[in-house]
């Protein structure tokens, strides 16, 4: 078994985590993925927090992290949102008149313990942009674009 250590203690805690962007809004989340999965790199890097797994699909973030119990997951989702929202506005400062003043983020959360179900959680993770494209498939798709009226792309990438 996996365990870590701080001074006195040692632990295993292991939290699946979901956010998503302000009003989900996919258009700009898939220009800038691969800046906001270095933004939480680096953020996750600072706090020593291990990202076990984690995927940026179009509208949402799925990331498995090893936290230590030192901090709080409220503090922790609170410094992830916090600081990246505000690295994000600095580097793409045209966001602003899209999102408002430093909001890139919802409101909530979604947190889930891992305990023995890690394995399975990491491979529902590494397959969820497969899940989704299928759930595409099924469902009804928007072919204008209701925030700006534009048409939308029928092709996926």
């Amino acid at each position: 078994m996996d365990k870590n250590s701080l001074s006195h203690t040692s632990w295993n805690c292991k939290y699946h985590i979901v956010f998503a962007p302000k009003y989900r809004r996919q258009i700009i989340y898939g220009n800038l993925k691969q800046d906001i999965g270095k933004i939480l790199r680096d953020l996750c890097e600072r706090k020593e927090i291990n990202i076990i797994e984690a995927e940026c699909c179009p509208n949402h973030i799925h990331m498995l992290l090893e936290i230590p119990p030192k901090y709080s997951i409220s503090q922790i989702m609170g410094y992830l949102k916090g600081k990246s929202s505000l690295i994000i506005f600095d580097r793409h400062a045209n966001l602003k008149y899209k999102y408002g003043n430093r909001h890139f983020w919802c409101r909530g959360y979604y947190v889930d313990t891992a305990g023995k179900n890690a394995k399975k959680i990491q491979d529902y993770i590494k397959n969820q942009l497969k899940e989704d494209y299928m759930a595409d498939q099924i469902s009804m798709k928007e072919f204008i674009d209701p925030f700006t009226g534009e048409p939308v792309n029928k092709s996926k990438k």
